[in-house]
């Protein structure tokens, strides 16, 4: 009787090489549009034209919008962008267990970047019913950048 599994052993699929060059430990930086976060614009050039990010800057912006776009909501990204933030929001715990989820909420979505190498040395500013989070955020190409947030 024929084997309903065949071996494969001595086929060639033809992608073997795109594998291996895919699980390299290369990052790979790129650029981005310019966007002004305050404004809720791109930045425009005196030529009327979108402005460049560099590789160092796209990747902080994305570090910043991963954090402003709640995860599971948009179907356009995928269920590993975004982040949590707002399950936080009236579930009236104190300042200590509110930080320490922040904490962690925050370092999970900027980690799914194989970019971002760690992130730390958080501190938390509470004015009245919001909180104001600054961490620091380091890439595999060893660049730090102070990220800074309203959290809630």
């Amino acid at each position: 009787m024929a084997n309903l599994f065949p071996s494969t052993d001595d086929f060639i699929w033809g992608d073997e090489q795109s594998v291996i060059d895919s699980d390299s430990s290369t990052v790979t930086f790129g650029k981005s549009w310019r966007y002004d976060y305050d404004a809720g614009d791109f930045v425009m050039t005196p030529s009327g034209r979108v402005a460049v990010a560099d590789d160092k800057e796209a990747w902080v912006q994305w570090c910043h919008k991963a954090l402003l776009t709640p995860r599971y909501r948009h179907v356009i990204y995928s269920r590993d962008y975004g982040s949590e933030l707002e399950e936080l929001i009236g579930t009236g715990q104190g300042r200590a267990v509110l930080e320490s989820e922040m904490t962690r909420m925050i370092t999970e979505a900027l980690l799914v970047d194989t970019r971002t190498e760690a992130v730390d040395q958080f501190t938390f500013t509470w004015s009245e019913d919001h909180c104001t989070m600054t961490c620091r955020i380091t890439s595999v190409q060893d660049d730090t950048e102070i990220l800074e947030s309203e959290v809630i």
